[in-house]
C-alpha cells in the first residue's frame, strides 16, 4: 500500500472505533469494488431496499446491482411518490451516503426536502451508509462547511437549481426558492443497536 492508502486505513480505524461507541457499525474497504461486495454481504437476498439520491451509490454500482439481483427494489422515482415513500419507510434497508463524517464518528447530512435524512432518523429496519474518505472531516463545523462549499455547489448544478452556490461555486447562506440546504442533521448516536452501518471507502466518491 502507498502512504495515502495506509493513512486512509488508519484514519478509518479511528472512525470505526468511534462509530461503535455511538452504537453504529463501521467497516473499511480499500476500493469501491470491495465496498460493493461488503454491501451485498450485509444485505440478505430478498430484502426490500430503498435509497436516496446518492452519486456514491451510483459510482460503486450498488443501485443497479439491487435492481438486477434478487431484491425487492423500491425506486422512489418510479410510480406514485407517496406510495413509494411509504414502502421505503417500511423497508428492510435504506441506502445512502453521508455528506460528511467526523473523526469522532458523527454523521452530517444536509437535505432540501428531508426525503433522504428522514429515513436515516426513523423507519427502515436498517440503514447502510457508504462514503469515500474524501467525506472525512475533523469536526461538525468543518463538516457543515464542507457540505455547503464542496458538496452543494456541484449538486445544485447537477439538479439544475438556480442558487448562488451553483453560480459562484461557494455557499452564500441563501434563502432562495431553489435552496437545497433546508435541513441540517447531525447523527451523534444511533438509538437502535444494529440499525446503522457505515462503509468507509479508500477512494474519492460522490461530492
Amino acid at each position: 500500500m502507498n502512504p495515502k492508502q495506509i493513512s486512509f486505513q488508519n484514519t478509518a480505524k479511528t472512525i470505526i472505533a468511534n462509530l461503535e461507541k455511538r452504537n453504529m457499525s463501521g467497516y473499511y474497504c480499500a476500493t469501491k469494488e470491495e465496498a460493493l461486495a461488503k454491501a451485498l454481504e450485509l444485505i440478505p437476498e430478498n430484502s426490500s431496499i430503498g435509497w436516496g439520491g446518492s452519486m456514491t451509490m451510483e459510482e460503486i454500482g450498488l443501485i443497479q446491482t439491487v435492481k438486477d439481483k434478487n431484491y425487492d427494489a423500491i425506486d422512489r422515482m418510479q410510480g406514485d411518490k407517496k406510495e413509494q415513500a411509504t414502502k421505503i419507510f417500511n423497508a428492510d434497508w435504506f441506502l445512502m451516503s453521508a455528506n460528511a463524517i467526523t473523526l469522532d464518528g458523527e454523521l452530517i447530512n444536509i437535505d432540501g426536502t428531508a426525503n433522504r435524512i428522514c429515513y436515516l432518523c426513523f423507519g427502515p429496519e436498517h440503514v447502510l451508509i457508504i462514503a469515500g474518505m474524501n467525506k472525512v472531516v475533523t469536526d461538525i463545523p468543518s463538516g457543515i462547511a464542507r457540505v455547503r462549499n464542496m458538496a452543494t455547489p456541484p449538486n445544485t448544478t447537477r439538479l439544475h437549481k438556480d442558487t448562488p452556490c451553483a453560480r459562484f461555486g461557494r455557499c452564500m447562506n441563501c434563502l432562495e426558492p431553489d435552496c437545497i440546504c433546508n435541513q441540517i442533521l447531525v447523527t451523534r448516536r444511533s438509538g437502535q443497536t444494529g440499525r446503522i452501518h457505515v462503509i468507509l471507502v479508500g477512494e474519492e466518491l460522490g461530492y
